[in-house]
């Protein structure tokens, strides 16, 4: 493995492949334990040039099973990225002074949600959100515009939100393993559905538009 950038986490892990103490890691590369405690409190940081090319040399001189602990721990933390950065493609499908909703089921809590959809990696939000909105509700869509995509408050997941024209088709419940009901909620009454604070605001501006 060839480590072409040391933050402060990739030392911290270097240390724990080694097994050693803050301070045994500070005597094996000759810097000063004030800097190996700064790796941990500060992941991010880049190390200056100088620090970088002994932890270079620490790596290529370290054993089998030192880099193998190593590439154990930023293989794993590599994976916690990825898991925790679940895409999700959302479709706010207008039809007239309607937008399509879909009531999601979880155990005893029931919500009031736009169709939506997990994106793959290296997946398509835009067809993800189309071809969702078709398998959940039965209406066939069309994209509009993106509206844009943020870090959602509450699940943690990247979304990534569409407005989308409808084309055709009867909304129905596709999906009753997920969904107690899909329906068309007339625009102005959109908050006894959603509360609003919970609208990515681009949504409300795109559906206010259309008022």
């Amino acid at each position: 493995m060839d480590v072409t950038q040391w933050t402060g986490r990739h030392a911290a892990w270097l240390q724990d492949a080694f097994e050693d103490t803050q301070e045994e890691f500070a005597a094996r590369l000759g810097v000063s334990l004030r800097s190996v405690a700064s790796w941990r409190h500060s992941p991010d940081m880049v190390p200056q040039l100088e620090t970088r090319r002994i932890l270079n040399t620490a790596y290529e001189r370290a054993g089998d099973a030192v880099r193998k602990r190593f590439i154990h721990y930023t293989r794993a933390h590599v994976e916690r990225v990825q898991a925790q950065a679940l895409r999700v493609a959302i479709a706010v499908v207008r039809r007239g002074d309607e937008v399509l909703l879909v009531c999601r089921q979880d155990g005893d809590d029931i919500s009031w949600q736009f169709p939506a959809g997990i994106v793959k990696p290296g997946g398509s939000a835009a067809k993800v959100a189309v071809r969702e909105t078709l398998d959940e509700t039965g209406v066939h869509c069309m994209i509009r515009e993106r509206l844009g995509e943020r870090l959602h408050p509450v699940t943690r997941a990247i979304c990534e939100y569409f407005a989308c024209d409808f084309v055709q088709g009867d909304a129905m419940n596709g999906d009753e393993s997920e969904n107690a009901a899909v329906a068309w909620a007339p625009i102005k009454d959109l908050a006894r559905y959603i509360p609003t604070d919970r609208i990515y605001p681009p949504i409300l501006n795109a559906l206010e538009a259309t008022v």
